[in-house]
């Protein structure tokens, strides 16, 4: 039998354990959890993208009102605050496949979450426009490093025929820090008063700061690490984890992963406009109350939550197509119904439409990147196609902001956005059968 070697120990003082005993000793400790490793995996994936995006990015809605009036912020300036967020996630993504490729996806989460908790401390005692601009850059650079390895472990992780479901729970981070943040930040603000705000951003970047350290704990970048193999697959486990992918690979089905892209930049463009201006149009244009505009917001992270996985399983069951094409018909009307100056029945039915499928097309690109170039190749080709959501995610914010100063309402932002999401509904329908799950 197989056992360590006499008088050899590690560094903690512990028996060395070599070969098959290693193995053995991982699937034992593996076989001792009530449910596979990557539920584990999906967990903490869902924590992680509730610090990197929920927090990183999305709370800046609930911010931003009581910013601009501390500050005397402008429209555009406030846009351009949202634009340098994605300009930095922009940047992340260009060299997270090359650092995930270096460090492993673990490591480089854990780095990348300590940047996001970092810069928001710092934003916690920024001065004016130029600070709080390249500080909130440096927080889009730490959630773009974090979000994409953790969709790509989530590929590694989970077979293709649950696949989006798995990156559907995972989202739903997002959705939990929505309505944490549309209850947390009002209340700060009513207990502090107009500099409540710089109060929110300590107490996100100490909860920003623990998740990391959790993440740290708890991810594993492939399931040979627990002598295991992706949960719903038949395939044995692999002796031993095989080379990391390179950071740019020759993707196959080209065609269809760029038409992903150009599909994911449109997503990018338009939600980044709903979710960083739909509270200030809520508060300076409808006259709500910071406090029901939170509770607008809050009610966008509720329904939320069944976004990934419901929309997620569905395109495992109907194809990534169809499941595109119902998401971005369910955005456009809750765009147009934002832009009409309808009855407050229809601001809540906006929002109701938008949180309903508010991850839905992230999760469905992780499934079908991964269905197109395998999973070994995910992770860098999750993070070619989301350099096109990060090109959208830059233009989308700053032209708002813009078009809102010029007009003096977000009403033509919103209707804007209505009109690409029908574009993407088109292009969808030009998705190959190659995207849909394998």
């Amino acid at each position: 039998m197989e056992g360590p070697v006499r008088g050899e120990r590690s560094a903690d003082g512990s028996p060395r354990i070599h070969g098959a005993a290693r193995s053995r000793t991982t699937n034992v400790a593996a076989s001792r959890l009530p449910v596979h490793y990557g539920w584990v995996v999906v967990g903490t994936g869902t924590l992680s993208i509730f610090a990197c995006l929920g927090f990183g990015r999305f709370a800046l809605g609930m911010l931003l009102p009581s910013m601009a009036s501390s500050l005397s912020l402008s429209y555009s300036q406030l846009g351009w605050i949202g634009t340098g967020n994605f300009v930095g996630y922009l940047a992340a993504v260009l060299v997270c496949g090359a650092l995930a490729a270096r460090l492993g996806p673990r490591l480089l989460i854990f780095a990348a979450l300590l940047l996001v908790a970092a810069s928001m401390w710092l934003m916690s005692s920024a001065g004016g426009f130029t600070s709080l601009l390249l500080l909130y850059a440096a927080t889009g650079v730490g959630s773009g490093a974090a979000n994409v390895p953790v969709q790509g472990l989530v590929a590694r992780w989970f077979d293709a025929s649950v696949r989006g479901r798995a990156a559907g729970f995972v989202s739903i981070g997002s959705g939990f820090a929505i309505i944490v943040s549309g209850r947390l930040i009002p209340f700060i603000n009513r207990r502090e008063g107009s500099g409540g705000w710089r109060t929110s951003w300590m107490v996100l970047s100490l909860a920003v700061a623990a998740i990391a350290v959790l993440a740290l704990l708890l991810f594993r970048n492939r399931p040979e690490e627990k002598g295991l193999r992706p949960y719903g697959s038949d395939a044995a486990p692999a002796a031993a984890a095989p080379a990391a992918a390179p950071a740019h690979p020759r993707f196959h089905a080209r065609g269809s992963v760029w038409l992903l892209g150009f599909i994911y930049a449109i997503f990018g463009y338009t939600y980044a406009i709903y979710v960083t201006f739909i509270v200030t149009a809520l508060v300076r244009e409808r006259g709500l109350t910071e406090s029901a505009a939170g509770t607008f917001w809050s009610t966008v992270g509720l329904l939320s939550l069944l976004s990934g996985p419901v929309f997620g399983g569905l395109s495992d069951r109907l194809g990534r197509r169809a499941g595109l094409m119902l998401v971005f018909s369910f955005q456009l009307a809750a765009y147009v119904l934002a832009g009409a100056h309808l009855p407050g029945a229809f601001l809540w039915l906006s929002v109701g439409l938008f949180g309903l499928v508010a991850w839905s097309v992230p999760t469905i690109m992780v499934a079908a990147v991964a269905d197109l170039v395998g999973v070994d190749r995910a992770l860098p080709a999750f993070g070619f196609i989301t350099f096109f959501f990060g090109v959208g995610q830059i233009a989308g914010p700053a032209v708002a902001g813009v078009l809102a100063e010029r007009t003096g309402t977000f009403s033509s932002s919103f209707f804007m956005a209505a009109a690409l999401a029908g574009v993407a509904i088109a292009a969808s329908a030009f998705l190959k059968r190659a995207s849909a799950p394998a």
